[in-house]
């Protein structure tokens, strides 16, 4: 017989997918890394579980303890899973621009949520970077994730999402796209492939009021480049330490507008129902056109699923309110 021991052996494995009428102008393959086929329908389900796992390893994470992290919803989720199975509690610290989708599924899977302002300087003690950090030192038998800085997350992908796609593509991959927020995905999966093959390229996909795309090109943190944006689970006012710039060869910029609409487009004209970092990630491909040629073969990284974003991104009168369609 066939089976999982529990919901955490299905991490992984998850499917590539050919992308079709939305990039019928490319004269590349596009194949899509369709990280919603993880029970917790997103790519974080790897990190989470790693990260847990390296932390009982080490001791950080005793029997019977609270899990602690801010959280966009995603890693909230994958953690949560794992505790549930391994007999942990969890806090996740939220920001207040999250779609309340992601707020209840934390809560329905038995996490405490506390919300904090999103229009706050990293360094203040309401953001939630700040407010996730003071519960961790706090809190009695607690650990503090830091899915930012703790290796785990770049580790997680180098050891599962970047050997699955060599694999799948049969090592014909010549570019990996991706939104780049914590840094894991794009530094794990690039490094593998890099690791393999040199030649191919890695770029990150960024969004305006983010300082990636800046720092990158000149070295320069730029605080000027700050400010709210829309965009869920990509882009970031700090420097993560997950990100390794070294192996990314460009960043694209999307704007809140176009990464909103080319999610419902994914949904409408290709039957994809993802999150907002998925129509980010597509324009973004659609964007970098110039470096493909015939032959080449491009895996852009879908995050997560649609069902986080109904009341927004697939609610009509939320993209009108924003004036993102007539």
């Amino acid at each position: 017989m066939d089976y999982a021991e529990n919901i955490l052996g299905t991490i992984g494995n998850t499917p590539l997918v050919k992308m079709n009428k939305l990039v019928e102008d490319l004269p590349c393959l596009v194949l899509a890394k369709y990280e919603t086929f993880n029970p917790g329908n997103s790519v974080k389900d790897r990190m989470a579980l790693q990260m847990i796992e390296d932390a009982e390893a080490d001791g950080r994470l005793k029997p019977g303890g609270t899990i602690i992290e801010g959280t966009s919803g995603n890693t909230g989720m994958g953690l949560a899973l794992a505790a549930i199975v391994k007999g942990y509690k969890c806090i996740f610290v939220i920001s207040d621009k999250q779609s309340k989708e992601k707020m209840d599924i934390l809560r329905a899977v038995g996490a405490e949520v506390v919300v904090c302002p999103t229009d706050v300087e990293p360094t203040d003690p309401r953001s939630y970077y700040s407010v996730s950090k003071r519960l961790g030192e706090e809190t009695s038998n607690s650990w503090y994730v830091n899915q930012y800085d703790n290796p785990s997350n770049c580790k997680a992908h180098f050891k599962s999402t970047g050997p699955e796609i060599w694999e799948q593509t049969d090592g014909k991959v010549t570019h990996f796209v991706v939104g780049v927020g914590t840094g894991g995905t794009i530094s794990g999966v690039g490094s593998y492939l890099k690791m393999k093959n040199p030649n191919i390229k890695v770029w990150g996909v960024d969004t305006y009021g983010s300082v990636f795309k800046k720092y990158h090109e000149t070295g320069i943190f730029d605080e000027k480049e700050i400010y709210p944006y829309v965009t869920e689970g990509i882009g970031e006012d700090i420097l993560p330490a997950n990100v390794n710039f070294n192996i990314i060869d460009g960043f694209t910029k999307v704007t809140d507008k176009d990464a909103a609409v080319y999610t419902q487009k994914l949904a409408k004209e290709e039957g994809m129902f993802l999150g907002n970092s998925a129509g980010a990630a597509i324009k973004g491909v659609l964007q970098l056109k110039e470096h493909f040629k015939p032959e080449d073969v491009v895996v852009v990284l879908y995050h997560d699923h649609g069902s986080r974003y109904v009341g927004k991104m697939f609610n009509d009168e939320w993209m009108r309110e924003m004036g993102y369609i007539e």
